[in-house]
């Protein structure tokens, strides 16, 4: 039963106060008409007794207290859902903005979605290949797992977005593929940026986007992702599609919070953002994933920009109690070059050894990924030993551990903005990468492994010069040796292996 007042008494920020009210409940939406006939919409943000606050997408400005209409409507906000979303690009609370028609459905799903029940919850354990070798090397992506990009302002955050936007796929199957973007408080360049990217790769066919941008309501930022992930569930658990999520820039959607909070007056918590937060950010981040019976799956990438680089900042911090690793761009990366400049000491995969191994990936991934871990660690570490000390002090190993860190940024980090690399090509730079190091240091790899793909030569330096490095034979004597880089294993190791 549709009900209609006009006992508004007052307007906070976003917030509309609505008294003498009864049997509303929260998060029904509510339709308000200004004394000019101007329409906006709303939802029911809390109830007290005969009080109702309001929070309005369109903002507040301008509304007579005396002659505003304000109706509830009786239920929540509900998106009309349909395979025609597919290519297509709405505002953040989910109207076309491409000129296309409305999209007409029988099909409402209400917003907020409904919880998923642990019990039915299937466990992630597909690789996805994303073609950036940071990520299926050391921080393999799973389908149906939630791995948010921890960046800083003026980091390439947003083209790594789209580049595993157009290029993550599952090997070997053919399975239905979409992706669901949606951005909150982002600017018109970088919203052009998306919708150019994902045209010009020809990946816009099975992409819908919502976008909020930074002129828009800051209270719209709310919806938005719940919209979007709505449009994700439907196309995953009814349409049995696998839909790679991405959300952009959580940090903006927080900021929104702290603002309603604000208006509010809510006891702040941390650097004054609400003490919900959590629960908050845990509603959006748990309706990724895969359910028992059902062959969809929805896989998530929140981007977060750290405030001041910090990733202690309550943000980040609560993020990563809630999803399942996180990857972390670097700026002293970023300095030298690098794209994509992600660190992969703070980075995490929980989920990565779900989907690595025989018959997913490789045997040895986990044994070369962590071994390549531990080289790259210690090259950091002698490089700030190298700035007191000076390298002449080091030994040959040390020397070699500082070059092995080099390589690593520079040749496997290191890649093309549209350079898409197979697994098959990631590990094998893997091990170009460990056969720099003599065989007794790679003590994080089986014996067996070794004996069957190290290599008697390293990598060549910038522009496929040859290069002269230490090598170690199976006695621990040292010699030199060359080869230059390649996008495959050497023929030597080729012979190995048909060995």
């Amino acid at each position: 039963m549709i009900k209609e007042y006009t006992s508004v008494v007052e307007i906070t920020g976003p917030l509309m106060v609505v008294d003498k009210v009864k049997d509303v409940a929260y998060g029904e939406l509510v339709h308000v008409t200004l004394s000019s006939g101007e329409k906006r919409s709303g939802q029911v943000l809390e109830v007290s007794e005969d009080k109702v606050i309001v929070q309005l997408f369109e903002g507040t400005h301008g509304i007579d207290t005396k002659n505003t209409k304000v109706r509830f409507v009786g239920e929540t906000m509900q998106l009309p859902v349909s395979e025609e979303m597919l290519g297509r690009t709405f505002n953040g609370r989910g109207q076309p903005i491409d000129g296309g028609p409305k999209i007409i459905s029988k099909k409402r799903l209400d917003i907020n979605g409904s919880p998923i029940n642990p019990f039915t919850r299937h466990h992630p354990a597909d690789f996805i290949q994303t073609g950036i070798s940071t990520i299926d090397m050391m921080n393999t992506l799973v389908r149906g797992q939630k791995l948010p990009i921890f960046s800083g302002a003026g980091l390439p955050h947003n083209n790594l977005a789209a580049q595993i936007a157009r290029q993550a796929t599952v090997l070997g199957k053919q399975e239905s593929f979409a992706v669901v973007f949606a951005a909150m408080g982002i600017t018109n360049e970088e919203s052009l940026f998306f919708q150019n990217e994902f045209k010009k790769t020809g990946a816009s066919e099975r992409v819908v986007m919502f976008l909020n941008l930074a002129n828009d309501p800051a209270i719209e930022r709310i919806i938005t992702p719940r919209i979007a992930l709505t449009t994700a569930e439907y196309l995953a658990y009814e349409k049995n599609m696998h839909v790679l999520v991405i959300l952009t820039d959580l940090t903006n959607y927080c900021e929104a919070l702290r603002e309603i909070s604000a208006a509010r007056n809510e006891v702040p918590g941390r650097r004054g953002y609400p003490g919900y937060m959590y629960t908050d950010l845990a509603m959006l981040y748990e309706r990724a994933g895969r359910i028992k019976g059902r062959s969809g799956s929805i896989t998530q990438i929140p981007i977060l920009t750290l405030p001041d680089d910090d990733i202690t900042h309550p943000i980040p911090d609560l993020t990563g109690y809630i999803t399942e690793g996180q990857l972390v761009l670097n700026r002293d990366l970023h300095r030298k070059g690098i794209y994509p400049p992600m660190d992969v000491l703070p980075s995490l995969s929980r989920l990565m050894n779900n989907g690595i191994g025989e018959g997913k990936t490789e045997a040895y991934h986990g044994n070369l990924s962590n071994q390549i871990y531990a080289s790259y660690a210690k090259g950091r570490e002698l490089r700030d030993l190298v700035a007191v000390i000076g390298e002449e002090s080091l030994d040959d190993l040390d020397k070699l551990y500082l070059k092995f860190a080099d390589a690593f940024e520079n040749k496997f980090v290191k890649q093309d903005l549209t350079e898409n690399r197979t697994i098959k090509k990631t590990l094998d730079l893997g091990w170009q990468l460990v056969s720099m190091l003599p065989k007794t240091e790679l003590k994080r790899i089986k014996p067996e492994f070794i004996e069957k793909y190290y290599l008697k030569g390293v990598l060549g330096e910038k522009e496929g010069k040859l290069s002269k490095a230490i090598q170690v034979d199976g006695q621990g004597t040292t010699g030199m040796s060359s080869v230059s880089l390649d996008s495959s294993l050497s023929v030597q190791a080729k012979k190995k292996r048909s060995n």
